[in-house]
């Protein structure tokens, strides 16, 4: 469940504020900073409408495989931010894990699993892991 969201949710200058979200690590915190992104895109959509509607899906999406590998491989807080680029989204999800993510093999017959990673370098036009004091932050960027 989200601990807190800090940031100005107003519209200024028909620009949209960063949205920072803390989530305690739970299997529902997933769901939680999906919606989360899901709120900051509405209002960002009334401010600047996407340049198609893939742009509000794939961002969705990485939100929530983001989410998901925090989740599973960084037990504990995660923190999720949402920032408007001049031309798109940049998303920021601080985990406890010092461990960089890294691509696992697809194995449908292993239950699935090893997709997410490679979902992320495949829809982002930037991705970087920076270590931080407790953990890591992945910082992604996405078209708007």
């Amino acid at each position: 469940m989200a601990a807190e969201q800090r940031g100005d949710d107003t519209l200024a200058s028909q620009d949209i504020a960063s949205r920072t979200v803390g989530f305690s690590g739970a299997p529902a915190d997933v769901t939680g900073a999906r919606l989360a992104a899901e709120d900051f895109l509405r209002a960002l959509a009334g401010v600047s409408p996407p340049a198609s509607p893939e742009c509000w899906h794939d961002i969705v999406l990485i939100v929530t495989e983001l989410a998901a590998n925090a989740v599973q491989y960084a037990p504990g807080p995660f923190e999720l931010r949402l920032r408007r680029t001049f031309d798109g989204v940049h998303i920021t999800l601080h985990d406890s894990s010092t461990t960089p993510p890294t691509p696992r093999p697809f194995n449908p017959a292993s239950g699935g699993g090893g997709i997410g990673w490679h979902l992320v370098h495949a829809l982002c036009t930037q991705v970087s892991v920076v270590p931080a004091d407790r953990g890591k932050d992945v910082h992604v960027f996405l078209p708007w």
